[in-house]
């Protein structure tokens, strides 16, 4: 989500099966993509089904190029690693894990001999860092890079101003908490840390009680909500409207085509955050090509995962430019600008730059003109 959500593998081994024949040599020209997804999976199996349909639908629309295979697996490590191996000697580029443990496990493998595009970021262990294999692109959505982003965006308004940084326990948040002061140090600014207690998703008064008294006490420059849009509503009213808050994409708990029709929640008002287009610009010229996901009935689908959708979408333009043999090249996607180096040899570079946005009478709007 950059993905709220951590997609962690629980060990449910289930029955390997044959992998599809696949005939060793595609037509020249023809580039041939594995999409690893654990389909199988009853806790995985959502957010999975959302990644291949945004894929699918990119594939319709501009993969005449492309023999495209969907490989289905559990969330069990040992099984996902061995379908990797299995399928990676028959496709030229493959797509997947999709969890940051398995991410995780099949960059440490020594098993990445083909271009692949992870879907999401590997797990790291306090302030150490993982050295991906120089064949490995990983582009999974980050709560921790919009969290880095919010830091620059804030910095430019507030340069050299003390932050305040409040989260709860969930692990999310607490990493979103970590990146924001990681990177609004580095700026030489001062930073204070708040963590709430919560009573299921509703913060406990008492922790908002002090958040007032330090707010009184001390003023920051402003507040980094590593919070939900709920939670960040609670806490609104502790807060003095003069000062700044930033967030990242859990403040915006619609998909875009429930904007419209959104009740409004002007308690946010003038809250800063990140999102993708594909949340936030229905004028996008990539959003406006590309099909949403269709909807059963009256049942809502979340935020989250249309911003998974919108990934599929965006690892499929990834996938075809380097298929194409491009190998320094920018896309202007649905999930935000993406920038990538890859060449085979040294680690790949990705970045993604995620929409500016502010709600303004209630309801949340992109910056114009920003990225």
């Amino acid at each position: 989500m950059r993905q709220a959500q951590d997609l962690s593998l629980v060990p449910v081994p289930q029955p390997e099966t044959d992998m599809p024949q696949i005939v060793d040599g595609a037509p020249r020209g023809r580039v041939r993509m594995a999409l690893l997804l654990p389909l199988r999976s009853p806790t995985l199996k959502p957010a999975a089904e959302m990644v291949r349909d945004g894929f699918r639908a990119a594939h319709e629309r501009d993969g005449a190029n492309v023999d495209l295979t969907v490989i289905e697996t559990d969330d069990f490590a040992p099984n996902i690693l061995s379908a990797y191996r299995n399928a990676a000697p028959r496709y030229d580029i493959m797509i997947g894990p999709l969890s940051r443990s398995a991410v995780t496990a099949l960059a440490n493998s020594g098993d990445v001999s083909r271009p692949t595009i992870a879907l999401a970021q590997p797990e790291i262990s306090g302030d150490a860092d993982i050295r991906l294999p120089p064949q490995m692109v990983v582009m999974g959505l980050s709560i921790e890079d919009e969290a880095r982003q919010a830091a620059d965006w804030a910095a430019l308004d507030h340069a050299g101003g003390k932050a305040l940084i409040v989260s709860t326990g969930v692990a999310w948040q607490k990493r979103a908490a970590r990146a924001f002061v990681s990177q609004w140090q580095r700026g030489g600014a001062a930073v204070d840390v708040l963590a709430l207690s919560t009573t299921g998703t509703f913060l406990e008064g008492p922790g908002l009680a002090q958040l007032k008294r330090r707010l009184a006490a001390d003023p920051p420059a402003l507040v980094f909500v590593a919070l939900d849009a709920s939670q960040t509503r609670q806490l609104r009213g502790a807060i003095d409207p003069g000062i700044a808050i930033y967030g990242t994409s859990q403040l915006n708990p619609l998909s875009l085509p429930e904007l419209a029709g959104a009740e409004p929640h002007s308690e946010l008002d003038g809250v800063h955050l990140l999102d993708m287009p594909w949340q936030l610009q229905a004028d996008h010229p990539a959003v406006m090509i590309y099909p949403h996901p269709l909807t059963i009935g009256q049942q809502r689908r979340g935020p989250d995962m249309e911003r998974l959708y919108a990934l599929g979408i965006d690892a499929f333009r990834v996938a075809s430019e380097i298929g194409a043999g491009q190998r320094d090249f920018t896309i202007d996607g649905v999930t935000g600008r993406l920038v990538i180096r890859f060449d085979g040899n040294e680690p790949a570079l990705f970045g993604r730059i995620e929409q500016q946005a502010v709600y303004n009478n209630g309801v949340v709007q992109a910056v114009p003109g920003a990225r």
